[in-house]
């Protein structure tokens, strides 16, 4: 099956080389769209210096087993309707939180769609453990 794709691309070069041209456009745009990753190092040093607000959009259940000291808690599919409680961090980065980076783009797109400031954790709060940072319950 490989020979078969290699034979393909080396036969369809021009079509070979403008899907992946396309395919890393198209990877960009949405990696642009989404919001700036940070990492832990650096969630921790803009949320010290009252430059941001951490924003965990995981379900209520997983939040209570463990979360980053003073986030506020909006799950991903209540954002729509509860986005008027964040109005008051206008101000601030919205750094927003899940559980393994999954949903956090999408969040940040909606956000900056409404006006905020929004990054999002890079590897979610599986990085934060990952780091053995700590979590409050």
């Amino acid at each position: 099956m490989l020979a078969h794709l290699i034979e393909f691309a080396t036969n369809h070069y021009v079509l070979s080389g403008s899907f992946v041209l396309l395919l890393a456009l198209l990877l960009a745009h949405e990696l642009r769209r989404s919001g700036r990753a940070v990492s832990t190092r650096e969630l921790t040093s803009l949320v010290n210096g009252g430059q941001a607000v951490v924003l965990d959009v995981r379900a209520n259940k997983d939040f209570s087993t463990g979360h980053i000291v003073d986030a506020l808690n909006i799950p991903y599919e209540k954002l729509t309707s509860r986005i008027v409680e964040l109005e008051k961090h206008k101000d601030k980065a919205i750094i927003v939180v899940d559980a393994m980076g999954q949903h956090a783009g999408s969040v940040c797109r909606d956000l900056k769609k409404a006006g905020f400031n929004a990054l999002k954790l890079s590897g979610g709060i599986g990085s934060w453990r990952g780091d053995n940072l700590p979590l409050v319950k």
